[in-house]
Formats: structure tokens, C-alpha cells, sequence
């Protein structure tokens, strides 16, 4: 990988232009406190921004370290041809009109560009081109066209966007968020998104990263990235957007259906152990939450309050979280009631009324108790007064009971407001230049304790193998039901027995070899049912015959006839399905089977490969998983064989991932001892 070390904390800066953005650059530079030398190329002016300017890049006395290029797309490939020759540090491409258009799509010409762009640079790394550039805070220096609202910090979050507004906005922020970098990676011509990544989390400075991501074109580098994190226990979090065009192909299962680009976007996220979040203001209060106490080790939280009214919004907003309000102890509440009375209901969260308020020993010991039991993160709940109108004096009984539990327990404490504009961010640095940290919003909390504690369970476990890579959408054959179910049999999958014939008349021989009851099915649809091409329970030749001369009336066997011994009554139906997503890898589907698969949204999506623990953890995720366990008087179905089977599968996808498209068994029929494939299908395109 490239070095990004000169371009990214450089100790001289060259601007190529004199464009109002490029004025507008130095002033910030200047405003930022940088004091290394400043050159400036232009082939006709006499004075910019106070500065004589040289006439080309090759007139400045030394390369500089990193060049902010303000000129036209096609001048830019010149000038960074020029810089890369001279071996200069590194360079912002600002232009836009490379590969960019306002439906991401791309012509001839504008693609070209932008592989001129990257071949002219070389070894010397580039940013964007369509980017702003980036904001080094640690060392007061910056390449960045336009006004930002950071501060100089001795450490703090890496954000990385693919949007130049949207890191102008964050830069804005008034949360208390220490920002250590905000970079831009625009088109990403050469340097990646990835490449960044892997750079700044290597600063010690820097304490976590945040993503803002429109698509991921490179998963090994990502990858690579991600295991740096995993390595150093800096945790990552994403904001993900849009959608992958390939993902969008025709399909013909059902898994290709429930598992878009969007799932394989968050089971790639979460395989690699990056958390995903919705929206700017989760983003901020999560990076908040991991620079001030870094990936938590559980999801058990313990949540205080001095109104009922918060502690039922908090518990309220976690049921849809991965988050557990951990029940009180015998030793914390006997402690609670010496110092609560009988007034106070003890419960997690607490509600510990104001009659104490203003009691710092009380309130102290209060949060102390709390914070006794299983708890991986405590939470305050306290909305500061207005500062402009009222005096929040009376407020300090929180802080110093926080600052006082901090010390006896060393467990991590926090303070949230119930809204984000209710502390002023004031407050919010001293609190945090104190040990004591504040995130803003009760809905953004909940969303960044969940991420902290999932990026946590990440850390704790190996860091998964490389994603297999798929081939590439278009063309190949569908193997349908009987030759798809030979094909498993072979990597392991069990399937019924059965026989194929072509005619009706050879029914009645086939029928000799199998047992009653039987499934008879037509061949040569994707999807037999629709077709009218399935028919059940059928208990002797004569039924089996009748049901076929049917099918034949409505051309419903055009390619000949399956039938095979019927499964017995299912415990459980599972659809498990392998979709190749050219953005995200091989995505498998396990989910609820049968009619059900279209009924109820019950699935998760894994992504290839994976281990026979995540079988099993992602069984125990379905709504449908008491049927494994016994359902109401029902023997349990054999999670085993589920498990043996989905490995199969895997071993088969293995074999055949260079050309392998679609996959789906639905259902694969669960009865006590052993899971069999009924109905399958397999897609191939071309091999790679």
C-alpha cells in the first residue's frame, strides 16, 4: 500500500490554481495553524492571497509533501503527472467530471479520464478526483477548499466520506466529538476508501473510525482493514448507502429475493465486525461512545433516572435492541432500599425519584448500588437547563454522584439526554476532560450502546476468513429439482429416493423400486407449483398414474416425470439459499421454508464461509427455532442435521464458486433424526 504519511500530515503544501476554491484553501490553512511552507502554481498571476506564485509545478524548489490540484479535469492529469515525476507526497484531486454522474453511471470518455488520472500518478497517492480533500486536527493542517467547524484535538475519531457536504456538515457538529481526521475520498481513483481506513487507525492518536460508504469495490483491502481494527480493538462504525446495480440481475429463488444487496451489505458489515447505523446523528453519538470507553464487553446495561417517565422511554427504546437490562441482585437492592425506602419501586431501569436529589452522598451511593451488579455500561439519564435562561447549578448533585461511582467502581458510567440539544457542548468537553462522558439523544444512546456491544462481541472472537469473490452476473443454465438434487447428494445433502422417467408408461416399473406414499413432480420449471406440476400423498401406482396424465393435459412434465418417497410429517421447513452478491460475496439464507418463506420475513443471511458455531447461532435467531427444541408436545427436530446440511452446501458452493450463481433448497424438511432436500434448484453462469 501506498504510504499516506507525507500527503496526510505533510510539512510543506502546494495549491495548483488561483480559483476562488483554491483562495479559499490557503485561508484555511492559514486559519488551521499550519506553518510549513506554502507554494502556489499559476501560469499568469503575480500575487495570490499574498503569496508570489511559480509558474508550473516543476519551478518549486522541493516536492512538496501535498498538492491541493484546483484546475480542470484534464489539466489535473498533467499536473499530476508532473508532481508524481517529481516525487511529491501525495495530491487532492478536486475536478470533477472524471467517472461521476448524477445517476452513477459512467461513459467512455469520463472513464478513460479517470484511468489516466491513476496511471499518470503512479506510486505517489492521490485523493478523489470530486473530493474536498482532508482535515489533519492532531497536526493543525489541512488541504480543504471551503469552511469547517473542528478544533485542534491530542486525539480523537477518523471519518472517512465519500461525501465532501456530508464531512463539511459532521465537521459542524456541537456533540463534543473529538475529530482527529476528516478525509474525502471522492471518486476513488487510486487510493481507497480502505487504504485510508488502514492508515489512520494506525495512528495511536486515533481511537475509532467512521465510515460513510456508498459502496465497497475492493474486499480484500476492506477486509484487510477491518482485521486492522479487530487487531488494535479500535472499533469501526458505517453509514451505508445505496445499492449494488449488479445485485439488481434477474433471479429466479426466493433467496434471491430476500437477500438484496442491502442484506449483504449488513452481513458483511457484521461479519467483519463493523457497526452499522442508520442515520448521522447514531454515527456521531456512537463515535462518541467509542472514543470515550471503546467497545463494550456485553450488552447488559444498568439505567438510572429521577422520573419514571425516562426510565420507561429508555426500556422502551431498547426492545428493539440487542441490549438486556440486567434484574438487581439481593445485595444491590437491600443497599437501594437502605437508601431509598420504601418510596421507590427497585427495578432496572430505576427510577429514583427527586426526593434525593440534591443529596450527593445519597445519590452517589444510589448510582454506586447500581452499578454493583452484571453490568457491562451504566446510564444516567439527566437533561441539563438551558444555560441562556437558567441556572443549572442545582444539575451538579448528578455529576459529582457520577464522578464519585466512577471512582469506587471503575465500571463504565455515562450521562444521556433524554433530547440532544438539552446540554450545552461546553459542558459536554469539561465533563469529558474529567473522565465522564455524555452522549445526546435517549434514541441515539440505545442505537450506540447496541453498536459498542456488538463491535465488542466482534473483538472477542477470531477475526472471520477472507469472503470468497463471485463471478460476475449474466448468462449460464438453471439445473432444476432432480439434476439439482443429484448434484447435492454428491457434496452430502441427504434427498428423498426417487426415479426419473421420461414417460407415463414407465411410472408403474419406477414405482417397484420406492415406498409409499409418493410425490410425483413434472419437470422443467423453475417453480413447479405455480405450473401445477406437484402433486402429494399419493399412496399407490394407480394414484401416481392419474396424477401424471393430469400434468400431461396441462402441460405441466414437458421435460418427464420425478417420483420420489414422500418425507413424513416435518418438524420444521427451512429454506436455506446461496445468492452470489458482486458487491458482498456469497450470501446464505437460512430461514423459515415452505409456504412460509412468503408469509413471514424470518431469516438471516450469513456470508460464505462461514463455521458450523454460525449455523447454529443464526438457528437460534429464527422465530421459528422452539420447533427445534420441541413445540408443543412435539419432539425436537434435529438441529444437526441442519447444521450438516448447510456445511454440505457450503462444500458445494466451494467447489463450484467460479461459476456459481443461485442455489436454493426450499424446503429442506426437518423430522427428528435427520433434515432431507425435497425441492432444489441451482442457477450456474459463466465460469471465471
Amino acid at each position: 500500500m501506498r504510504s499516506l504519511s507525507r500527503l496526510l500530515s505533510p510539512k510543506s503544501i502546494a495549491v495548483i490554481g488561483g480559483g476562488v476554491w483554491c483562495r479559499s484553501l490557503i485561508t484555511q490553512v492559514r486559519k488551521i495553524g499550519f506553518v510549513g511552507e506554502i507554494y502556489i502554481a499559476h501560469p499568469t498571476a503575480n500575487e495570490i492571497e499574498g503569496i508570489t506564485p511559480y509558474h508550473q509545478v516543476t519551478d518549486f524548489p522541493n516536492p512538496p509533501d501535498a498538492a491541493f490540484i484546483g484546475v480542470n479535469r484534464e489539466t489535473t492529469i498533467k499536473v499530476v503527472g508532473a508532481l508524481a515525476s517529481m516525487r511529491a507526497g501525495g495530491a487532492v484531486c478536486f475536478a470533477s467530471g472524471f467517472r461521476e454522474t448524477a445517476d452513477g453511471s459512467a461513459d467512455n470518455e469520463t472513464t478513460d479520464l479517470q484511468a489516466q488520472l491513476a496511471a499518470a500518478a503512479g506510486d505517489m497517492p492521490i485523493l478523489g478526483p470530486n473530493c474536498y480533500g482532508f482535515i489533519n486536527y492532531l497536526d493543525s493542517v489541512c488541504l480543504w477548499p471551503d469552511q469547517h467547524g473542528g478544533i485542534h484535538v491530542e486525539g480523537g475519531v477518523a471519518i472517512i466520506t465519500q461525501s465532501s457536504n456530508m464531512a463539511i456538515s459532521l465537521t459542524m457538529q456541537k456533540r463534543g466529538l473529538r475529530v482527529a481526521y476528516m478525509i474525502t475520498v471522492g471518486n476513488q481513483a487510486q487510493t481507497s476508501l480502505a487504504d485510508i481506513g488502514q492508515h489512520v487507525l494506525r495512528d495511536h492518536r486515533v481511537t475509532a473510525l467512521g465510515l460513510h460508504i456508498e459502496g465497497i469495490d475492493n474486499h480484500a483491502k476492506f477486509e484487510a482493514m477491518a482485521k486492522t481494527a479487530h487487531d488494535l480493538g479500535k472499533g469501526i462504525v458505517a453509514i451505508k448507502v445505496g445499492r449494488s446495480a449488479e445485485a439488481q440481475a434477474a433471479t429466479i429463488s426466493h433467496t434471491a429475493s430476500i437477500a438484496g444487496s442491502d442484506t449483504g451489505a449488513d452481513a458483511l458489515l457484521r461479519r467483519l465486525g463493523v457497526a452499522r447505523v442508520d442515520g448521522l446523528s447514531d454515527f456521531v453519538e456512537t463515535l462518541k461512545l467509542l472514543d470515550g470507553v471503546g467497545p463494550l464487553a456485553g450488552n447488559r446495561i444498568a439505567s438510572l433516572s429521577c422520573s419514571g417517565g425516562e426510565a420507561s422511554l429508555i426500556a422502551d427504546l431498547a426492545l428493539t435492541r440487542e441490549l438486556e437490562f440486567t434484574p438487581l441482585n439481593e445485595a444491590q437492592k437491600s443497599q437501594l432500599a437502605s437508601l431509598l425506602g420504601d418510596r421507590v419501586t427497585l427495578a432496572n431501569p430505576l427510577d429514583y425519584h427527586t426526593y434525593i436529589w440534591g443529596d450527593d452522598e445519597t445519590m452517589g451511593g444510589v448510582y454506586t448500588a447500581m452499578m454493583q451488579g452484571e453490568v457491562d455500561l451504566g446510564v444516567v439519564v439527566v437533561d441539563f437547563p438551558r444555560s441562556d435562561l437558567c441556572d443549572p447549578s442545582a444539575w451538579e448533585c448528578v455529576l459529582n454522584a457520577v464522578a464519585t461511582t466512577r471512582s469506587i467502581t471503575k465500571q463504565p458510567l455515562i450521562i444521556s439526554t433524554s433530547l440532544p440539544e438539552n446540554i450545552d457542548e461546553e459542558l459536554i468537553c469539561k465533563l469529558r476532560a474529567d473522565g465522564t462522558f455524555v452522549l445526546c439523544g435517549l434514541g441515539e444512546t440505545v442505537v450506540a450502546i447496541e453498536a459498542a456491544a456488538r463491535i465488542g462481541r466482534a473483538f472477542a472472537t477470531p477475526f472471520p476468513p477472507p469472503v470468497w469473490p463471485t463471478p460476475k452476473n449474466g448468462g449460464g443454465k438453471n439445473i432444476t429439482d432432480a439434476s439439482a438434487k443429484v448434484e447435492l447428494l454428491g457434496a452430502g445433502v441427504n434427498v428423498p429416493a426417487s426415479m426419473l422417467v421420461n414417460r407415463i408408461d414407465q411410472l408403474e416399473t419406477a414405482l417397484d423400486q420406492l415406498a409409499a406414499p409418493y410425490v410425483l413432480k413434472g419437470q422443467g420449471w423453475v417453480h413447479k407449483t405455480e405450473a401445477g406440476a406437484v402433486a402429494l400423498g399419493l399412496d399407490d401406482a394407480a394414484a401416481v398414474i392419474a396424477a401424471a396424465q393430469e400434468m400431461a393435459r396441462q402441460n405441466a412434465a414437458p421435460d418427464g416425470y420425478l417420483v420420489e418417497e414422500m418425507i413424513g410429517i416435518p418438524l420444521a421447513e427451512l429454506l436455506i439459499g446461496v445468492v452470489a452478491d458482486p458487491a458482498h460475496g456469497f450470501l446464505l439464507t437460512i430461514g423459515a421454508g415452505g409456504i412460509m418463506t412468503e408469509l413471514i420475513e424470518d431469516h438471516v443471511t450469513l456470508i460464505l464461509p462461514i463455521s458450523e458455531d454460525d449455523v447454529r447461532l443464526a438457528l437460534g435467531q429464527l422465530a421459528i427455532t422452539p420447533l427445534f427444541d420441541g413445540f408443543r408436545g412435539k419432539p425436537p427436530a434435529d438441529r444437526k442435521a441442519v447444521i450438516d446440511a448447510v456445511m454440505a452446501i457450503q462444500s458445494y458452493v466451494r467447489t463450484h464458486r467460479s461459476s456459481m450463481q443461485e442455489l436454493e433448497i426450499n424446503p429442506l424438511i426437518v423430522v427428528q433424526n435427520g433434515a432431507i432436500a425435497v425441492d432444489a434448484l441451482i442457477k450456474q453462469g459463466e465460469t471465471i
